[in-house]
C-alpha cells in the first residue's frame, strides 16, 4: 500500500495475553477488541462495495480522512445497525442456558424453539425445564436457578415492583401470545350462561400477577359482581383446573389453552367467553429475563431474543401449526392429546354446548412487547389494590418492557415492529388510553381504589 495503512484493515489486531484467545492482557480488553473488530469487518465491507477497485477506494481515504469518509457513508447507509447487528453475531457469553416454562399453549414459541431448531440455529444449547406453577417459576427466576423463563405477562411487572416478592428489576424481551384464554364453567351451569347468576361461585386462576385474574375481574365487575366479595377466587396451577372443576371445587375458570378445551375434550365443562372476546388481541404470556441477565451477558440475550422472536413469528403463520402441534404435544413439553391442541391452534373447536365454532385467532402469536398494553395492567393492579400508592406509569412500563430493543431487533432479522409504543385499546366495549390512565382508573364503579 505505499506506506498507507487502510484504516478499515478488520485483520488489524491488538497483543496481550490474559484471555480466552491468549492475545489480550484481560477479557474485558478481549471484548473490546472484539467488538472493533467486527466493527472494522463491517466498515470494510461496506467501502470495499461502495469502492471496488483497491487505488480509488485509497485515494478516496486520503483525500477526506478516515473520520469524514465514515461520516459521509452513514448520511445514506445505515452503519450503526449494521455494526449492531454483526455484533450480535459475536461469541456468546454463555451458551448453556435453562430457561423455565409452564405447559401452556401460552409457551408455545418458547417451547417449539427447543425441538425445531430455533435455539440451536443461534448457537444456544437450551434445556427446556417443565415448572408446576408460576410461584415456582418467578422464585426459580429470581433465585438464578432459570436463567430465563415463560411468565405471565404482569409478572415482571409484579416482580420490579416488589409486589407479591422482594424487589427485582426484570425486563419483558418479547410477549409470547395474544389471546389463547376462555371462562370454561362447569356443565352443570348449562342453564347459567349470565355472569349475574354467578354470585357465590368459586373461580379458578393461575396466579394474582396474571391476565387471566385481570380479565375476569374486569369481566365480573362489568356485569355488577364484585370479585372480591360476591365470588371466590382460587388460584391453583392451570394442569389441576380441569381435575379441580370435576371434582366440584370450582364452578369455573378464566385459564390458558389447552384445558378450556381440555375440560370439553372430558365433558366435564364447556367455553362461556372466549378471552379474545374480552379484548381482541390482549397479552397473555411473556419471555422475561432478568435484568442482570440482559446486562451480563448482551450477546447472549440478542441471540435468545432472534431465537424467540423468529419462533413467534413462525407460531403466528397458520400454516404452521400442524408441525408445532407434533414439537409441542409430547409428555416432556405439553403432555396433550393431539385433537385437543388441533382446535386451540387452528380455532375450529366444540365449545361444550353443542356447537362447532371457527374462530382463527382464538390463539395467536406476537412478539412485541407495549408499554402501553403494561400501563393497562398496572391500572387493574392498583385498582384491586395490589398496587399501592402513586405511580409513575409510563415510566414503569418502559423500564420493564423493553420495547424500543424489541423493535431494533426485530428490524434487524427482518420482522414487522410498530412505530409506536402506545396505542389504545377497546376492552369490553370501553375505550382504554394510555396517555389517561388515572382518568380510566377513577372510571370505574367497582374498584378498590
Amino acid at each position: 500500500m505505499s506506506g498507507f495503512d487502510d484504516p478499515f484493515d478488520p485483520n488489524i489486531q491488538l497483543s496481550g495475553k490474559g484471555c480466552s484467545c491468549g492475545r489480550h492482557s484481560s477479557q474485558a480488553e478481549h471484548q473490546l477488541d472484539e467488538d472493533a473488530r467486527i466493527g472494522r469487518v463491517v466498515e470494510s465491507t461496506v467501502m470495499r462495495a461502495l469502492f471496488p477497485h483497491d487505488e480509488t477506494r485509497r485515494n478516496f481515504i486520503r483525500a477526506v480522512g478516515t473520520g469524514t469518509a465514515l461520516a459521509a457513508i452513514s448520511t445514506f447507509f445505515p452503519l450503526s445497525a449494521a455494526k449492531a447487528l454483526a455484533a450480535d453475531r459475536a461469541p456468546l457469553e454463555k451458551p448453556d442456558l435453562k430457561i423455565g416454562f409452564v405447559p401452556i399453549t401460552c409457551a408455545t414459541p418458547i417451547i417449539m424453539a427447543g425441538p425445531m431448531g430455533f435455539y440451536s440455529r443461534e448457537g444456544l444449547n437450551v434445556s427446556l425445564l417443565k415448572t408446576a406453577g408460576w410461584a415456582v417459576v418467578r422464585d426459580k427466576v429470581m433465585n438464578k436457578e432459570y436463567d430465563a423463563s415463560h411468565m405471565l405477562s404482569p409478572m415482571p411487572l409484579a416482580i420490579s415492583l416488589g409486589l407479591g416478592s422482594q424487589a427485582q428489576p426484570m425486563d419483558v424481551a418479547a410477549i409470547e401470545n395474544i389471546n389463547g384464554q376462555a371462562i370454561t364453567m362447569h356443565v352443570k351451569h348449562k342453564d347459567k350462561l349470565d355472569p349475574k347468576q354467578w354470585k357465590g361461585f368459586k373461580f379458578g386462576l393461575p396466579f394474582d400477577y396474571s391476565i387471566h385474574n385481570l380479565l375476569l375481574r374486569y369481566f365480573l365487575a362489568e356485569h355488577g359482581l364484585d370479585p372480591d366479595q360476591d365470588v371466590e377466587l382460587r388460584i391453583m396451577a392451570p394442569p389441576d383446573m380441569v381435575a379441580n372443576l370435576r371434582a366440584g371445587n370450582i364452578d369455573g375458570f378464566l385459564g390458558p389453552e389447552p384445558f378450556n378445551q381440555r375440560a370439553v375434550y372430558e365433558e366435564v365443562g364447556f367455553i362461556h367467553t372466549l378471552s379474545r372476546d374480552l379484548w381482541d388481541g390482549h397479552p397473555c404470556c411473556a419471555f422475561g429475563v432478568s435484568e442482570g441477565f440482559t446486562k451480563a451477558y448482551p450477546n447472549t440475550f440478542a441471540a435468545l431474543f432472534r431465537a424467540i422472536a423468529r419462533a413467534t413469528d413462525y407460531a403466528h403463520k397458520p400454516e404452521n401449526r400442524a408441525d408445532i402441534i407434533k414439537a409441542i404435544a409430547p409428555a416432556n413439553y405439553l403432555n396433550q392429546p393431539i385433537p385437543v391442541l388441533e382446535q386451540v391452534m387452528t380455532g375450529r373447536f366444540a365449545d361444550g354446548l353443542g356447537k362447532v365454532r371457527n374462530v382463527p385467532d382464538r390463539v395467536d402469536f406476537d412478539p412485541f412487547p407495549w408499554p402501553s398494553m403494561a400501563v393497562w395492567m398496572l391500572t387493574q393492579l392498583k385498582r384491586w389494590g395490589y398496587l399501592k400508592g402513586e405511580v409513575n406509569y409510563r415510566q414503569v412500563a418502559e423500564k420493564v418492557f423493553l420495547a424500543t430493543d424489541a423493535r431494533k431487533r426485530l428490524q434487524e432479522i427482518g420482522l414487522p415492529a410498530p412505530a409506536s409504543d402506545y396505542a389504545k385499546y377497546t376492552i369490553m366495549g370501553k375505550v382504554f388510553d394510555p396517555a389517561k390512565p388515572e382518568q380510566y382508573l377513577k372510571s370505574f364503579k367497582i374498584s378498590r381504589t
